[in-house]
């Protein structure tokens, strides 16, 4: 039972970057004003440890809730967000998800999912790069990482840890299109959760 009418309370929020098994997961949990942990390598296991010990409003995963209907190679939010946002890659039907290797972090995240569903929490699929996009406008000419670590700085969180890397920043950016979320300041493409306009 969540008490956050208490003033005791403080609302989390976790964002979670998905990896195959040999990564693992990244996870960023955030207040209202900083990062409150974040954590690199992490199995499904931990992950729903650590989330659930910060009793999250909502947790953001990076990373597919669905594969594409059967016989189809995106699904159809990927699809209209390539066309409004930013690239994306395409999640095909389970079939094909199942039958390569190149898909085996996506496995990892519909596990994760799944082991989430059993806990009282919201939890929705964001793609970072749709929200850096939304908050910093469009990358290039930028590198991904220059790009990132600039937008990281501009959100203002105090506790980020002097050094990030990309895993990291896109966990945190995760949990921050969760904290938007609660807020009501985002909007969904399919089953992808994106931020409405800048921070």
């Amino acid at each position: 039972m969540r008490e956050w009418g208490h003033a005791c309370q403080v609302a989390a929020w976790v964002g979670v970057d998905v990896g195959g098994k040999r990564k693992g997961f990244d996870v960023a949990v955030i207040d209202e004003r900083r990062v409150l942990a974040l954590q690199s390598h992490l199995t499904r296991t931990q992950v729903v440890d650590l989330a659930m010990k910060h009793r999250p409003a909502v947790i953001a995963i990076d990373g597919p809730c669905c594969c594409a209907p059967e016989g189809r190679t995106a699904r159809d939010g990927e699809l209209q967000l390539a066309r409004s946002i930013c690239g994306i890659r395409w999640t095909p039907d389970a079939k094909h998800v199942h039958a390569s290797a190149y898909y085996a972090w996506i496995l990892e995240g519909l596990a994760l999912f799944q082991a989430l569903a059993a806990h009282d929490v919201e939890v929705i699929e964001v793609f970072p790069t749709a929200s850096w996009t939304r908050w910093h406008g469009k990358r290039s000419p930028q590198t991904r990482a220059v790009w990132t670590r600039h937008g990281l700085a501009a959100l203002g969180l105090g506790g980020v840890p002097a050094r990030t890397n990309q895993d990291q920043r896109d966990a945190i950016a995760a949990a921050m299109t969760a904290r938007q979320h609660s807020l009501a300041v985002t909007e969904t493409m399919g089953d992808i959760v994106v931020p409405v306009g800048r921070w």
